[in-house]
């Protein structure tokens, strides 16, 4: 989240300290997040080529390759869910759990933006807040917004991806999870960014009428 306005600000809340993830080599992170991202290709390219025991490995890789990069419960317990996908696959020889996998992710996300709006702050806010750490109250109110439409937005994510990988061809599959749920995405980034533009705009009029206001008092 880029910034939003300062004054009136509000403190960052305080939560209890969790282990700091792992010093993670940018080389290692950036092939991490392009396996992931291309996951559904390479599905559709082994359709035909290879067994499904193959990508399967390839799922214990990412799997163990995130278990190892953090230290943090959560994704620890995500890790163990691909494993179990992982396993599925390869034991039953099948693409059917290998192909949910996309689906997982969206779970795991909801999970996370969703546990942050009760035990915040939301994830929303703590992003803007490595922008700027004294956030205006009204920003933190929008940063909540911003959270819940994220929900939303891997619940149908979601949805979508695990009835095509139960229902629909593989190639149907493989679009949707590896072209149109990232251009989805890619769109409520955008459409979120032109309103953050707007409330920072609010925000700022809002400040200086206050301001104005003020010195017109103790004028």
């Amino acid at each position: 989240m880029a910034r939003i306005l300062t004054s009136p600000a509000v403190p960052p809340r305080v939560t209890p300290a969790s282990p700091a993830p792992r010093k993670t080599p940018p080389l290692l992170a950036g092939v991490l997040l392009v396996v992931s991202l291309a996951y559904p290709a390479v599905v559709w390219v082994a359709l035909g080529h290879v067994g499904p025991r193959w990508i399967a490995l390839l799922l214990v890789v990412l799997a163990l390759a995130r278990a190892w990069i953090t230290r943090e419960r959560f994704w620890l317990v995500a890790a163990g869910l691909a494993l179990l996908l992982a396993a599925a696959g390869f034991l039953g020889d099948q693409w059917a759990p290998l192909k949910l996998y996309p689906a997982l992710v969206n779970g795991v996300l909801f999970a996370l933006f969703a546990t942050s709006l009760w035990h915040g702050p939301p994830v929303a806010e703590r992003l803007a807040r490595l922008h700027e750490p004294e956030l205006p109250a009204a920003a933190v109110v929008y940063t909540r917004r911003v959270t819940q439409v994220w929900c939303g937005f891997f619940v149908v994510n979601g949805a979508i991806a695990i009835g095509t990988a139960l229902w629909a061809s593989a190639a149907t599959w493989a679009l949707y999870n590896g072209a149109i749920s990232y251009a989805a995405m890619g769109l409520l980034m955008g459409g979120e960014w032109l309103v953050r533009r707007r409330v920072r705009a609010r925000i700022a009029a809002r400040a200086q009428a206050d301001a104005a206001n003020a010195g017109a008092r103790h004028g």
